[in-house]
């Protein structure tokens, strides 16, 4: 029997917009901008169509793509 996998369980897991909030600045690289609420609700309402599930958040789908919007943004 394979063992669980909590890492990826933790990435895939639904979350809200602070709990995303908090893990996604967690370890986050000096040279990354922070995310705020202000700039993660700016997000979802660019990419709609990332947010089919309730409007719910998860690592595994939205950190990197937030990381490279706020890179860009940042520019």
């Amino acid at each position: 029997m394979r063992s669980l996998d909590l890492d990826r369980l933790r990435s895939e897991k639904a979350l809200s917009l602070g709990t995303f909030l908090t893990s996604y600045n967690e370890d986050l690289p000096a040279d990354f901008p922070q995310a705020s609420r202000a700039l993660l609700r700016e997000f979802k309402k660019s990419h709609l169509s990332l947010f089919k599930n309730a409007g719910t958040w998860s690592l595994d789908q939205h950190r990197k793509k937030v990381m490279d919007w706020l890179i860009v943004k940042y520019a």
